[in-house]
């Protein structure tokens, strides 16, 4: 029996914005959702359950600041680096 090799795969071009996103808006739903029994966890000794929540959101907010910067330098890089070619193409041989 002949087994064919495939390539491997190519990995995903993600820039990170989605997971970021999503995440963060996890916090934002885990902070809501405890915020209602602020003085009971309080009691219990967990409040600062609410508290990493509301670091999570802050990370998350930091985080997608620096998903677009990143976002942006890539795609400005490739725009760059396109452009670059093609004025090589362009030019005249000597």
């Amino acid at each position: 029996m002949a087994t064919t090799r495939r390539p491997p795969p190519k990995p995903v071009d993600n820039d990170g914005i989605t997971t970021v996103v999503v995440g963060t808006v996890f916090w934002v739903l885990a902070f809501l959702a405890l915020l209602p029994f602020r003085d009971r966890l309080a009691a219990d000794g967990r409040d600062w359950w609410l508290w990493t929540c509301a670091v999570g959101v802050g990370l998350g907010v930091i985080g997608l600041v620096y998903c677009r910067r990143r976002r942006t330098a890539i795609r400005r890089d490739r725009k760059r680096a396109a452009e670059e070619r093609a004025a090589t193409l362009r030019e005249p041989l000597s």
